[in-house]
């Protein structure tokens, strides 16, 4: 038994506990040059605004969001009478009949869409009426047809036509193009290659059809009879109809060519290639809305500055100072330095934009909004005021903003919808906003509200009060830890240029920087409510979004995604910063309480693989992988990590134990037992995205048994439901185990039937590795070996939110070397010399999927925190997965559980210091390598060691 060790320290509470003073390091995101894309763009955000700061010198664009701007409206998800077909998929799957299991799911078992009840006889109509045209001679099929009115589009548009000024648009669009048939080929059938189209397509040739077909994922390579052509040129006209979401031709990835004609039996590469662009026109875009199965997350607006006469900028910087959450654009023209400062001011409830310049009456620019949004409209408010007012379509939200301007000296004046300031010393920019949402069943509330009130307040402030006010509340989050890796002389360079060179030469600083943006990203866009208005979490893109059509529907997937935003919350000692996902989760609850009766006839509550702003919980999209029922058990696992982390039993008694017995209730009633096996199983369900509709995934049973053993824990702290914890305590020791397979591998499924070659990224059934507690090298060495052993056979590649993944999974291996190696690939430029796109990194260094998913960002942070610190079992182990590339460092403010706040030192490869300071007067036991040090400690005092946990 050590002995005990008191010296006190600091009385600091809870509340007040900050990490030393940061260690000098530039936590600063930099670049040479404004940015060209939206990935290159800087964001800024307080929670509830986010901006995302392109900086260009003659024309500037902050595009901003706010993060209750949705589609859809409160509505029931859940399907009643869906539990009767519940019997009869088990039974087909229990058969291995899969395929009939996944089709009787997809008729009787999904979720409601929006829309859905008229929907048919509707699209009916308006596909009739637009179809018209293609059988009128003078319409756009007739070879005749004169098209030099149209515009033109280069093709293909990997992401769809929104990509190419059409955002939003859906409905139906003529295409028109032309090849020239060489003299060679007279007499032969060709095949025409349009690649991918979303969705559907009537393919015309010199006015005849040739081809129709639907569905993004059916190459389009329509067959040409030789007495279908002429030589020389050949008309196409294209009619291309898209109900929803992206739309166009999307082309292929393939080193084929594509848009092109060869003749068959020959290969695309010896074919002739279709004029470029084509040509188009919008027939009509409004088609009836579409049934959706959830809502997406929207972009609200645009905020552009023109400037003029700035001639050829020099010494041009753009940068964001992760230590003030300040953007900033500094230049110089004309013999002239200009600034421009950007940020999101929580106090202030705003976006702000200074602008300044070193000599007097030097700031002229003019000031509009815009959005991409269907009838918006702007207007003057006053002298120095914009508004701009959006409707979501076929939606219930809509939304308000202002832009408000000051200047010192100058003039500003109103054309049209655009400020104007002339001859200023400096300009400050105020931008609110605010929509109708109240709360996921209310959307009642105004939005001149939220965004005339900070306006108010605003109007009387200087910039520089409200830069400061700014910069305390955002350092009470950031401060509170400070990490040193080491230094290099790569620290020096541009963010982008560091990213190209981090494979090739050290540069440890650029993992300080990477978790401290992944902390600065999760204070920006997940911060408690402020003024009664409640906080939504961050979801697949934090709160940045440009897009009307946004990858997945930038909302909230619950299958690893959501969870992974929130993994470094607690431990990078920004635990309020989760408190949004936990209110969040409450009112899912409420909603998963419809979706268990009615799909399950269950108690309690279930969450499947996604919801939204408006809690839909039952499932979604297809049945091979939508019917996933384990999220509600793993948000219930941040409830109880919340309160590992902090302590808080009022917490515990009052919010996190009754949504986790309620969860826990419905795996009560859930599970069944397997006719094979006797054990208790999830059927029917889905290892994520992977292997279809199944019985029995390894990875529901790992997170059932985590929600039954916390719930168990807690009523026995809290001294309550002894039956309950009974009913837990013998259903645990029945729930299918892990199993190990015939390749040494941790088998994904209750049969063994692994694919040792499969690569796929999701490594569902290692959640009990991480951020599970199911498998340890403690309790279970030869299931951890196993895990590791399918680890290794899914390989290291893969897309950002998975490479971060495997960082946290190598780190709970204890393999600091390998976790390194996969943040190499994690810190790969996403956009290659050829402007090609894979996982990785953006120039701004967000996570790219690809596209840009933020989750990989906080998966990053928690793996390199993980390599320092673990504390999912009984012991806080230090150092346990330290790469040999980071062989001396030190972190300040990292959190434990129990409720220990760590400042942590090591030198060539070694600790050499730990100061404990305890929050919550928990037991502590400390453990470095083969050594463990106890503790019996008392709240606000702090407990020093040295080398080798030597008391101090």
């Amino acid at each position: 038994m050590k002995p005990l060790i008191t010296l006190i320290v600091s009385l600091l509470t809870a509340s007040t506990i900050r990490a030393q003073a940061p260690v000098s390091q530039p936590l600063t995101l930099w670049y040479r040059q404004p940015a060209k894309q939206w990935v290159e763009a800087l964001p800024i955000g307080n929670g509830r605004l986010g901006g995302m700061v392109f900086g260009g010198v003659e024309t500037d664009h902050i595009q901003f969001n706010e993060a209750t701007l949705w589609t859809g409206e409160p509505r029931e998800y859940q399907r009643e009478g869906a539990a009767q077909y519940l019997p009869k998929i088990r039974q087909l799957l229990a058969d291995g009949k899969q395929a009939e299991a996944e089709a009787l799911a997809q008729t009787h078992f999904m979720g409601r869409q929006s829309h859905e009840a008229d929907y048919a006889q509707k699209k009916n109509v308006w596909f009739t009426n637009i179809r018209k045209l293609a059988d009128t001679k003078a319409g756009p099929t007739a070879v005749t047809f004169d098209e030099r009115t149209w515009k033109t589009m280069t093709v293909p548009t990997a992401d769809g036509w929104e990509r190419t000024g059409l955002e939003g648009l859906d409905g139906a669009v003529w295409f028109r193009t032309s090849f020239n048939l060489p003299q060679t080929w007279a007499g032969k059938d060709v095949i025409l290659d349009l690649g991918r189209i979303r969705d559907q397509d009537f393919t015309y040739l010199n006015g005849e059809l040739i081809g129709t077909s639907e569905g993004i994922t059916k190459n389009r390579r329509y067959p040409i009879p030789a007495n279908k052509l002429h030589v020389g040129e050949n008309q196409i006209a294209i009619q291309v109809i898209n109900l929803f979401d992206k739309g166009g031709f999307i082309g292929v990835k393939t080193t084929q060519p594509t848009f092109v004609v060869y003749p068959d039996g020959q290969q695309p590469t010896d074919g002739v290639p279709l004029k470029q662009p084509f040509s188009y026109w919008i027939q009509d875009e409004n088609p009836p809305a579409a049934p959706r199965y959830q809502a997406d997350y929207q972009p609200f607006g645009d905020l552009h500055l023109r400037f003029s006469g700035q001639g050829q900028p020099t010494n041009y910087r753009r940068e964001l100072d992760l230590t003030t959450a300040t953007s900033r654009v500094t230049y110089r023209a004309n013999g002239v330095q200009f600034t421009r400062e950007y940020l999101a001011s929580a106090p202030g409830q705003a976006i702000a934009v200074h602008l300044t310049a070193d000599k007097p009456g030097q700031i002229s620019f003019e000031a509009s909004l815009a959005s991409p949004h269907k009838g918006h409209t702007t207007k003057t408010v006053d002298n120095q005021t914009l508004a701009i007012s959006v409707q979501v379509r076929n939606g219930a939200l809509r939304g308000e903003s202002l832009l408000h301007i000051q200047t010192q000296k100058g003039r500003v004046s109103i054309s049209g919808n655009k400020l104007v300031v002339s001859g200023a010393d400096e300009a400050t920019l105020y931008l609110t906003a605010g929509t109708n949402f109240k709360t996921y069943k209310d959307v009642s509330g105004d939005p001149a509200t939220l965004s005339q009130r900070p306006m108010q307040a605003l109007r009387t402030q200087r910039f520089n009060a409200v830069k400061a006010a700014h910069v305390r509340e955002y350092q009470t989050y950031f401060n509170t830890l400070s990490l040193d890796l080491g230094h290099s002389a790569n620290e020096q360079l541009p963010t982008d240029e560091r990213l190209q060179r981090f494979d090739q030469s050290a540069d440890p600083s650029l993992l300080s920087l990477y978790l401290q943006y992944g902390r600065y990203l999760l204070i920006s866009s997940s911060r408690p409510g402020r003024n009664g208005v409640p906080a939504q979490p961050a979801n697949l893109q934090g709160i940045w979004n440009d897009l009307l059509t946004p990858p997945w529907g930038s909302k909230y997937t619950t299958n690893i995604n959501l969870e992974m935003n929130y993994w470094p919350a607690e431990m990078l000692n920004l635990s309020v910063c989760h408190e949004p996902m936990l209110a969040a989760i409450a009112e899912i609850a409420e909603s998963g309480r419809k979706t268990a009766k009615a799909h399950y006839n269950a108690r309690g509550w279930v969450l499947h693989h996604n919801t939204d702003l408006w809690r839909g919980t039952a499932p979604i999209n297809a049945s091979n992988h939508g019917i996933w029922v384990s999220g509600g058990a793993w948000v219930s696992h941040h409830l109880w990590e919340h309160y590992r982390y902090t302590q808080d039993r009022p917490f515990l008694k009052s919010k996190a134990y009754p949504l986790m017995k309620d969860a826990a209730r419905f795996f009560v009633d859930f599970l069944v037992k397997d006719p094979k096996t006797g054990w208790l199983i999830s059927t029917p369900s889905n290892s994520p995205e992977h292997g279809g509709l199944v019985a029995g995934p390894t990875m529901d049973h790992q997170i059932i048994r985590d929600l039954f053993k916390n719930c168990i824990t807690a009523s026995e702290l809290l001294g309550t439901d002894a039956a309950f914890r009974d009913t837990l305590q013998t259903m645990y020791g029945q729930i299918a185990p892990n199993q190990i397979g015939k390749h040494g591998q941790l088998q994904e499924w209750l049969r063994d039937i692994d694919d040792p070659k499969d690569t796929h990224r999701h490594v569902s059934h290692l959640w009990g590795v991480h951020p599970g507690t199911d498998i340890t090298w403690n309790d279970t060495p030869e299931l951890m070996n196993a895990a590791r052993q399918s680890l290794l056979e899914r390989g290291d590649e893969g897309t950002g939110w998975s490479l971060a993944w495997k960082i946290n999974f190598w780190a709970r291996f204890r393999d600091g070397d390998h976790a390194y190696t996969m943040l190499k690939l994690l810190f790969r430029p996403a956009i290659a010399p050829d402007g090609m796109t894979g996982g990785g990194s953006y120039p701004n260094l967000f996570d790219a999927h690809p596209p840009f998913q933020i989750d990989g960002n906080f998966g990053g942070a928690s793996g390199i925190a993980e390599m320092l610190v673990q504390s999912q079992g009984k012991t806080i182990d230090l150092l346990p997965a330290l790469p040999a590339a980071l062989p001396t460092g030190q972190i300040n403010g990292i959190c434990t559980a129990g409720g220990f706040v760590l400042n942590l030192r090591w030198q060539n490869g070694k600790l050499s210091g730990v100061d404990v300071t305890s929050r919550a007067g928990q037991p502590c036991l400390l453990r470095y390598g083969e050594k463990q040090v106890r503790i019996a400690t008392e709240a606000g005092k702090t407990y020093r060691f040295g080398e080798g946990l030597q008391a101090i």
